[in-house]
C-alpha cells in the first residue's frame, strides 16, 4: 500500500459520520439556483422586517400627500407614489410584512392539519383511514373561492379569515403525502420492534415514524408558503382579503388596476415583489426536494 492510499484510508476511517440532515445541507449548497433563490428571499425578508426600523417611516406608507399623487420614481420616492400620494416603497415593505405573515401562518395551519390527519389515517387505517380520506375528498371537491367567500361572510374579511381559508385549502395534499409515508413506515422493523417493547401508539407515531417522514413535509411547507402568498394576492384583489388601509401586495394591485396605463409603476413594483418572492420560494422548494431525496445526484 502506498503512502497516499494509507493516508486516504486513515482519513476515511476517522472521518466523522454525517447524519441525513447534514448530507441534505451539503447537497442543498450544491444546488446553485436554490442557493441564489434562498439569498434573494433572505434579502426580501430582511428588507421587510428591518426596513421600517432603518429607513422607512410609517407616515410614508399610510399618510396621503395630495401634492404627490401618482408621482413617478424620483430621488425622494424611489418607486414613486400611489393614487393618494403614499410612498410605494414604504407600502411594499409594510405590505410585505402582511403578505409574508399570511403565507407563513397559513402554511402552519395547512401543515398542522395535514400532518395530524394524514398520520392518523396512515397509522390506524381501517375506518379511521376511510373517514379521513373521504373527508379529504369532500374538501378537494369544494371550490376554493367558494370557501373563502363563505368564511368572509360568516367571519368578515380580515387577516384571520384569510389565514384560516388558505390553510384549509392546502392541507389535503399534505395529508395524502403523510398518509402514504405512514402506511409504508409503520411496517418497518424499527416500528415492529417498538410495538414488541410495549411502546404506546402516540410515541410510535410522533417519536418514531413522523421524524422519518419529515423530509416531504418540509418541502410541502416551503411550497405552501408560495401558494398562500399567491392566493392572498388573488383574494385581496377581489376585495375579500386584507382590507385597506392595511397594505398588502394583493390589495396594492387591486388599487392600481385603473392606473396601469397612466401610472404603471403603481402596479409594476408590487407585482414584481409577488413574482420574485414566489419564484424564489418555489426554486428553494425544488432545491430542498432534491437535497432531501438521496436518489438525486447533485
Amino acid at each position: 500500500m502506498t503512502v497516499m492510499e494509507s493516508s486516504l484510508s486513515t482519513e476515511i476511517m476517522y472521518r466523522k459520520p454525517q447524519g441525513p440532515w447534514q448530507l441534505a445541507a451539503r447537497r442543498f449548497v450544491r444546488h446553485r439556483i436554490g442557493v441564489v433563490s434562498s439569498l434573494i428571499l433572505l434579502f426580501i425578508v430582511g428588507l421587510v422586517i428591518l426596513g421600517p426600523a432603518w429607513f422607512i417611516s410609517e407616515d410614508a406608507a399610510f399618510r396621503p400627500d395630495p401634492m404627490r399623487i401618482n408621482s413617478p420614481p424620483s430621488a425622494d420616492h424611489w418607486l414613486g407614489t400611489d393614487e393618494v400620494g403614499r410612498d410605494i416603497l414604504a407600502r411594499i415593505i409594510y405590505g410585505g410584512r402582511v403578505s409574508l405573515l399570511v403565507g407563513l401562518l397559513a402554511m402552519l395551519v395547512a401543515i398542522t392539519a395535514g400532518v395530524l390527519l394524514g398520520s392518523l389515517a396512515g397509522y390506524f387505517g381501517g375506518i379511521v383511514d376511510s373517514l379521513i380520506m373521504r373527508f379529504t375528498d369532500v374538501m378537494l371537491s369544494i371550490p376554493g373561492i367558494f370557501l373563502i367567500i363563505a368564511l368572509s361572510v360568516f367571519m368578515g374579511p380580515s387577516m384571520r379569515t384569510i389565514i384560516l381559508a388558505i390553510g384549509f385549502l392546502n392541507w389535503m395534499s399534505v395529508a395524502r403525502v403523510v398518509r402514504s409515508l405512514f402506511l409504508s413506515l409503520k411496517e418497518q422493523d424499527f416500528v415492529l420492534a417498538a410495538r414488541c417493547l410495549g411502546v404506546k401508539d402516540g410515541r410510535i407515531m410522533w417519536g418514531h415514524i413522523l421524524p422519518n417522514a419529515m423530509a416531504p413535509v418540509v418541502v410541502a411547507a416551503t411550497l405552501t408558503v408560495g401558494s398562500a402568498i399567491l392566493t392572498e394576492t388573488a383574494v385581496s384583489y377581489l376585495g375579500l382579503g386584507i382590507q385597506p388601509p392595511t397594505p398588502s401586495w394583493g390589495n396594492m394591485l387591486k388599487n392600481a388596476q385603473d392606473l396601469i396605463w397612466t401610472a404603471p409603476w403603481v402596479a409594476i413594483f408590487p407585482g414584481a415583489m409577488i413574482f420574485f418572492t414566489t419564484l424564489c420560494i418555489n426554486f428553494m422548494g425544488d432545491a430542498l426536494r432534491d437535497a432531501l431525496d438521496p436518489r438525486m445526484q447533485l
